[in-house]
């Protein structure tokens, strides 16, 4: 970038600021810009404040200029939709809540994870088509809360879609070497080194970065795949029901087992001074927050504004559309595969699958494998597509280092961003089990999920002329109902995966204060405008 930020990166602080082209860069890969400040302007934001906001007109602006491309419909956006949310919870969650939490009612917990997640969509839905851009729930939470609490969610965000993609990509290693007879200690849980789960993060990024449009189709394909196993599971699953196996509907409650720790206990549990129990509705609670793993990813589709060939029209479809068709699908298959195995008896490796072969129907359990490596593979996709676009919006706010935010001359995408984060995946993919990532992707979505239901009320206040094609219905009631539900299901899960996300946080924290608040590009106009006095 040779020291000069993108067009879009420049911040107006406040006043009557006009725009001034000064050049672009050959190639054009970079546009110089700068800002001249009317001598009348008054409002400032002080250099060091951790609570400086970003003018939501400004994000409208650079959205306008943007140097991504602009390729992505409204069916493509829902394909995308589709693509990252239906994975691991349909072929693995499903199967392993309802053995250790909620019995058969782990359809209930889907369905209370579908609501809370439905509420979150309709905020995300009215944010996304006001303010269409990379970034997502950071980007809303810079324009209504401030950088702190943008850079906070924009480190989550990190979290919840690195982790994402490093557990699915276990996941994919494992189902493939069961299909093809592969070593596992090369591509199983037990391996030393996840060769698998390497080697399908490097190609997949190689996708990721040619192009927005490669991996629009590369997505698609592999979703008319992955619903089409979905559909054959419950058309098939209908003719291996048996009623008894869904009685009791919600097992009574138990105590857990007794060499389990204070930490291995749901928070509310553990503040409660409660007994720790699985089963019973307190299990199915417990069940709904870890299965909201399997709605994480429709957000994915906000970061996706500046890609969009209509945003205002297309975003909130995407959204709204691919959330409702997933929810469908996760009740169905939850319900066909209590009702044809007992609970008790669910296999937690490979529960769809193993489901059909003791019911005698192995080739269903080979095509549902076949389902899940398509399945898997579209959600890695997709999650290396918006870690890349969440990291573009940071650095591109001075966050982290501006080299990050620098778009490939020929592809436009987000090349640098998009490579080092895959870097990261591949070590955690390689060699941290998935136990041990799994319950963090809910625990930093449902806290986005928080802040996005937040940031409605707050913009709604800040900027009530802003065009907004889609509003949640009942603000400010809804958004608030929302981050209460999020914050609910967040004290459902377990007391380590709290203390785990405590230490990202505070991690987090050190980076921002040694280096994100003095590079922040609105710190650095403000120290300009001081200069020029």
């Amino acid at each position: 970038m040779a020291g000069w930020l993108p067009a879009d990166s420049t911040l107006l602080l406040s006043g009557n600021v006009s725009h001034r082209q000064t050049g672009v860069a050959a190639g054009g890969r970079c546009h110089r810009t700068a800002l001249t400040h009317d001598a009348t302007s008054t409002e400032r934001v002080a250099p060091m404040s951790i609570l400086r906001k970003m003018p939501v007109q400004h994000v409208l602006d650079r959205s306008r200029q943007n140097t991504l491309k602009r390729n992505l419909s409204a069916i493509s956006l829902a394909g995308f939709g589709v693509g990252v949310i239906i994975g691991t919870g349909i072929f693995t969650l499903v199967g392993v809540e309802a053995k250790e939490h909620a019995g058969p009612a782990v359809v209930v917990s889907f369905l209370v994870a579908g609501v809370v997640a439905a509420l979150a969509a309709l905020c995300y839905a009215e944010l996304a088509s006001a303010v269409p851009t990379a970034g997502s729930a950071y980007t809303y939470a810079f324009a209504t809360l401030g950088e702190l609490f943008a850079w906070i969610i924009g480190w989550d965000l990190l979290l919840e879609f690195a982790l994402g993609a490093a557990v699915v990509s276990r996941s994919w290693s494992g189902y493939v070497a069961n299909l093809l007879g592969l070593p596992p200690e090369w591509f199983g849980e037990q391996a030393t080194v996840n060769i698998g789960a390497v080697i399908i993060i490097a190609v997949l990024t190689v996708v990721a970065v040619a192009g927005i449009r490669e991996s629009s189709r590369l997505t698609n394909l592999l979703v008319i795949v992955k619903v089409s196993v979905c559909v054959l599971i419950i058309v098939a699953g209908l003719f291996f029901v048996r009623g008894a196996n869904l009685h009791p509907f919600v097992p009574p409650a138990q105590p857990s087992d007794a060499s389990a720790s204070i930490v291995d206990q749901p928070l509310i549990q553990a503040v409660a001074g409660l007994e720790q129990s699985v089963y019973g509705f307190g299990g199915v609670l417990t069940a709904a927050a870890v299965v909201f793993f399997a709605y994480t990813g429709f957000e994915a589709l906000a970061n996706l504004g500046e890609e969009t060939k209509n945003p205002k029209r297309d975003l909130p479809r995407g959204l709204l559309g691919s959330l409702a068709v997933c929810t469908v699908l996760y009740v169905a298959v939850a319900l066909v595969l209590t009702a044809i195995v007992d609970y008790r008896k669910i296999d937690a490796g490979a529960p769809i699958a193993a489901a059909f072969e003791s019911a005698g129907a192995p080739w269903v359990g080979a095509l549902v494998g076949l389902g899940a490596v398509t399945g898997l593979t579209s959600v890695m996709m997709v999650e290396l597509v918006t870690l890349g676009r969440i990291g573009f919006a940071m650095s591109r706010d001075g966050l982290l280092p501006p080299k990050l935010s620098e778009v490939h001359p020929r592809w436009r995408t987000p090349h640098r961003m998009t490579i080092a984060i895959a870097v990261l995946i591949m070590l955690l993919a390689g060699f941290i089990p998935i136990a041990e990532l799994a319950d963090m992707v809910s625990i930093g979505a449902l806290s986005g999920f928080l802040i996005v239901a937040l940031a409605v009320p707050v913009l709604r206040r800040r900027n009530p002329d802003l065009e907004r094609p889609f509003r949640v219905p009942f603000s400010p009631v809804l958004p608030v109902i929302t981050a209460l539900a999020c914050l609910y299901l967040m004290t459902n899960l377990d007391v380590f995966t709290w203390l785990r996300f405590g230490a990202w946080l505070v991690l987090g924290l050190v980076i921002y204060f040694c280096y994100g608040r003095r590079h922040s590009v609105l710190a650095r106009r403000t120290e300009d405008a001081d200069a020029g006095k």
